[in-house]
This record gives structure tokens, sequence and C-alpha cells, in this order.
């Protein structure tokens, strides 16, 4: 469920972009995220499980809720870092990992939110920084299902697996190649 007992300066952001591991350890390395926790969003069960959201009939994506300081770090820059590191134009997938559990999607927490995630793809995709269409889905956030706690800070528990090495590792690298100026001070 969507907690509720955010700071008043904090704002959430809601985002998937594939397998949630990947999302977390790069939004846990940039100044003014306050929380980064893994969950599922978008289905038509209640508290659905990573089994059932992995087996693609439940509905939800993989995602992160970000609580995080707009002061800070601006919801447009949570935004760019969020194209950056994963493919928004191969619909339900994203490397191997197939299906709608790892769709592109935003699921925006305001008004002003799903303003600026469509003012931002229209731009891009008329930019032509993609080779193809941009297919992120972008909607208002239903409730979100927080994961099994095996699954939060799972990249800093596990970096040493072979997934984390080759597929979460390359991301985190991009972000921090890109993004310096908002890599988080203990992160530098």
């Amino acid at each position: 469920m969507t907690d509720t007992k955010l700071s008043p300066a904090l704002e959430s952001a809601i985002l998937g972009g594939g397998c949630f591991w990947c999302l977390e350890a790069v939004f846990l390395r940039v100044e003014g995220v306050h929380a980064v926790k893994s969950g599922y969003c978008g289905g038509a069960l209640e508290f659905p499980s990573y089994r059932q959201v992995c087996s693609g009939a439940s509905g939800h994506a993989e995602v992160v809720k970000i609580d995080f300081d707009p002061a800070v770090v601006s919801y447009r820059a949570l935004l760019e870092i969020f194209f950056t590191i994963h493919d928004p134009t191969t619909p339900d997938r994203q490397g191997n990992d197939v299906g709608s559990q790892y769709r592109s999607v935003i699921f925006a927490t305001s008004a002003a939110q799903l303003e600026s995630a469509r003012a931002l793809i229209k731009e891009m995709g008329a930019s032509g920084v993609f080779p193809a269409p941009i297919v992120t889905q972008v909607e208002p956030a239903p409730t979100f299902w927080p994961a099994e706690a095996e699954h939060h800070d799972y990249y800093t528990h596990n970096s040493n697996q072979p997934y984390c090495q080759y597929v979460v590792a390359p991301k985190v690298a991009k972000f921090h190649a890109r993004f310096g100026e908002l890599r988080r001070r203990d992160d530098r």
C-alpha cells in the first residue's frame, strides 16, 4: 500500500523499467533520494507475491517507489535517469526479462507528475533520441505493494551474483558516467 507518512517536503515517484533490482540500485545512489522500495503496481491482485508477479498473470509490473526531496533532485531529473538506464522502446521486455511485469511504466502520484512525464516523452520522441518509438505507459498510480524483504537493497547484498554483475552493475556504471553531478556524496 502507498505510504502516506512522508515529510511534507518529500514526494514519491513510482517507476517500472524491467527488474526492480536494477532501478533500486541506481536510485539509491541519487542525491536527494531518501528511500527506494521495490514492489509491485498496476495489477488486479491485492498483496501480490513475487511468484505471482513473475508468472505474468497478475498484471502487476515490478516497480520502485522513490521518496525524494524535490528541492534537491527534480522529478524530471529522476525521469531522465530512468530513461537512460532502461530501454523505453521495447514493449514488455528489458533484455532477457520478458513479460508485462517488466514493462516500461510511470505511475504518476500527482497530476503534475502525469503532465511532466507526458511532456518529457513527447520531447524525447520529437528529438529522436531513441531509434524506435517510446512505449512507456504513463498512468495515475494505483496501490503500491511492497515486495518481500529479500528484494530490498538486493544489489548491495548480492553484488557478486552473475545477474548483478552482468545486468545491474552496468546500469549503475551508466548512471555514474552520465549523472555524476546527481550522485550522493557518500557514493563518490
